[in-house]
């Protein structure tokens, strides 16, 4: 069980809650605020079918895009050539904070594919991985303006990664997709 001493909202969250749909919907908006973030999304994905949508979406305002997926879909077979930090899950690679989209690497970042995409600023990509699998990516973000991650946010997602993935592969499984 999680024990964040940062963040005690979220402990309250993952210790009262054990089914994957109440902690997820409990959990973006409490993250999203937590982070001083305008939007938090789940996306879950079967790593054996590629399929996967967007699950879970909280936004701070109406203003700020949703992304919820009504069906599951196949994930473009050029996704991880288009986007390196997809690509970067699927290799295990670390989750990637990305503190400004228009400064960010090329290697790390295609810019064009965000702004196309999500359109936001600054972004975590948290990684959802067991077993040297992708099973979904949690991805809080900011719109309009840089974010600098601070110790505390990346030791925050961390902790949520480690809570959150056996509940993600228990919903993707449950989907039966």
């Amino acid at each position: 069980m999680m024990k964040s001493t940062i963040f005690p909202q979220l402990d309250t969250i993952l210790k009262s809650k054990h089914e994957a749909e109440t902690v997820f919907a409990d959990l973006l908006p409490v993250l999203g605020e937590c982070l001083k973030c305008d939007r938090c999304f789940l996306y879950l994905r079967n790593p054996q079918t590629k399929l996967g949508k967007v699950t879970h979406c909280w936004r701070r305002n109406s203003q700020i895009p949703e992304l919820l997926d009504p069906r599951w879909k196949p994930e473009p077979a050029s996704l991880s050539q288009e986007d390196p930090m997809f690509a970067a899950a699927l290799r295990a690679e670390p989750s990637i904070f990305i503190e400004d989209v228009e400064t960010a690497s090329a290697d790390v970042l295609n810019r064009e594919f965000e702004r196309q995409n999500f359109g936001h600023r600054a972004l975590i990509h948290a990684h959802l991985r067991q077993d040297e699998q992708l099973w979904g990516v949690l991805q809080p973000c900011i719109f309009g303006r840089p974010r600098v991650w601070t110790e505390a946010d990346r030791a925050m997602i961390a902790e949520v990664e480690q809570f959150i993935t056996p509940l993600a592969i228990a919903y993707v499984k449950t989907a039966n997709i």
